[in-house]
């Protein structure tokens, strides 16, 4: 008798099989559905908010200028309107707009509705100009950041007796010495001399220190180097007694550095000079 092998037939309900099915499907229609809107809310959001004007900006807007025209700082602008707000890169926008000598510090933030751009720009201010082959602006710090140009409209002090190839190679040790003379006109601010004798020049000497030229008729002050407080206040004494003379000095000697509390005075006119000797002066 042969064998063969025992073969046994599976009967499939085709009711239960439409029950697994129908469970399976209830279980991942959810998921099906998620992924679905996930993907709808995505192509919407391409659609409108990338490639559509949903989210272009629509203005930039500018505050804090003074001395910068609007024009310039568009001009300068990597973003303009009509670019898309979050695809817009900021830090690069800054960087364009510190291009312009004036523009110290940029503040850039996004405005949503409408679409926009808020910049706040920081203007450097100028506080002397530094002759250097020709005449630049300087700020509080002694920072020289552009040319002098007839349109800047500034009447301020001028510091000289700096060379341009100093700048160059020594920068910061320059700067120092323009920071040092921005000090003194501060100084001399402060002591209520400005209103006798406002400065035009400040000259820097790096062998006799300071001479300061004042005044409306240039009058020349001699403070040489060291003691400034000291020396202002000995400079405020004398003026006041030449105008109680009324006489007006030409030349005004504070550099005496073996008396330091000597000041000569050359009135205006004289061809000699006299000397105005002691800690309390005249």
């Amino acid at each position: 008798m042969a064998r063969g092998r025992n073969r046994r037939t599976v009967e499939v309900d085709p009711a239960e099989v439409r029950r697994r099915l129908a469970r399976a499907v209830g279980l991942a229609l959810p998921s099906l559905l998620a992924l679905g809107l996930l993907g709808g809310a995505g192509w919407a959001t391409w659609r409108y908010g990338v490639q559509g004007d949903l989210l272009r900006v629509r203005e930039i807007r500018f505050t804090g200028l003074a001395q910068v025209r609007l024009e310039e700082l568009l001009g300068l602008s990597s973003v303009r309107a009509g670019d898309h707000l979050l695809l817009s890169d900021l830090d690069v926008m800054a960087r364009s707009l510190r291009r312009n000598p004036w523009v110290g510090a940029v503040e850039i933030s996004r405005r949503w509705a409408p679409p926009a751009l808020e910049v706040a720009v920081t203007e450097r201010r100028a506080a002397a100009l530094v002759e250097l082959g020709g005449l630049y602006l300087a700020d509080r710090r002694g920072q020289v950041f552009k040319r002098a140009a007839p349109g800047d409209g500034l009447d301020l002090p001028v510091v000289t007796g700096l060379q341009r190839e100093d700048h160059v190679a020594r920068r910061e040790e320059t700067e120092r010495r323009i920071e040092g003379a921005l000090e003194l006109l501060d100084r001399w601010r402060d002591a209520g001399l400005d209103r006798r004798a406002p400065v035009s020049q400040v000259h820097l000497d790096p062998d006799l220190g300071v001479r300061v030229y004042a005044g409306d008729d240039g009058m020349e002050i001699r403070l040489g180097q060291g003691d400034l407080p000291a020396k202002l206040e000995r400079l405020g004494r004398v003026l006041s007694a030449l105008e109680a003379d009324g006489r007006r000095a030409e030349v005004l000697h504070l550099d005496n550095r073996r008396h330091p509390d000597w000041v000569a005075v050359r009135p205006a006119g004289w061809s000699g000079a006299v000397d105005v000797r002691g800690p309390r002066g005249p």
